[in-house]
């Protein structure tokens, strides 16, 4: 089984389900990727531990890690974008595979829009002060173009708060104006760095989501990827 820390939001870690299971070509219920997910919608809020003080999520993600390992996790993969800024103290002492999201939309991008390309963010703020983006889009040649504070302000940061309350449809408009915004400012292509923002871009027109990396997309294939590569592998 491939363990799913979720819940950040739930909606996002359904979503993500779902492209699993679109992502795997199976022909019966049995060929289809074994998930064991743990979705805690309690896990403490990532922007507001990063930005203001709040408490960390750490000790909780470090507690859903523990528990899907010592249920059977084979793997591991994380279905937040900005969780990941502990991902690597999420790696320390566990011995899963553990795939990035972050590496995984940017190695997606490099591919779609080659090397140099200039990459867009729709990401939560804290993603961005953070940096979390930056080494591995460097790590693939690709240069950032982040939104600005008033993209964030007025477009992104309420279509993620709208999604995540379950608005979506509200929240298609306002991400697709801070997508033509960073396309106007000279990105190649943007990531949807936020597990919230491909629901809401379902009704986008289709050159608009051609110039668009879905990192949740991006990651379901990566574990897709992950299974089979573990059942190929000879047993210990």
């Amino acid at each position: 089984m491939i363990g799913v820390l979720g819940g950040m939001g739930p909606l996002a870690t359904a979503d993500f389900f779902a492209k699993v299971i679109a992502a795997t070509d199976a022909q019966e219920d049995a060929g289809h990727v074994p998930l064991l997910i743990h979705s805690d919608p309690r896990i403490p809020g990532r922007p507001a531990a990063l930005l203001h003080g709040g408490p960390s999520p750490l000790p909780a993600l470090l507690a859903a890690r523990d528990r899907l390992v010592t249920a059977g996790a084979q793997g591991l993969v994380m279905a937040c974008n900005t969780a990941h800024y502990w991902h690597a103290q999420l790696r320390e002492g566990c011995a899963l595979p553990f795939p990035s999201i972050v590496d995984v939309a940017c190695a997606q991008a490099a591919q779609r829009f080659g090397i140099g390309a200039r990459i867009g963010l729709v990401a939560t703020r804290a993603t961005l002060a953070t940096r979390l983006f930056e080494p591995a889009l460097d790590a693939h040649g690709l240069k950032l173009l982040a939104p600005t504070d008033a993209a964030l302000d007025h477009w992104i940061l309420p279509a993620i708060a709208m999604v995540k309350a379950g608005t979506t449809h509200e929240a298609g408009p306002l991400l697709e104006q801070a997508i033509q915004a960073m396309l106007g400012a000279g990105a190649d292509g943007v990531i949807l760095a936020c597990t919230e923002a491909p629901m809401a871009l379902h009704g986008a027109p289709a050159a608009l989501q051609a110039r668009c990396i879905d990192s949740s997309a991006a990651l379901a294939q990566a574990t897709v990827a992950l299974w089979q590569q573990l059942q190929a592998a000879p047993p210990a």
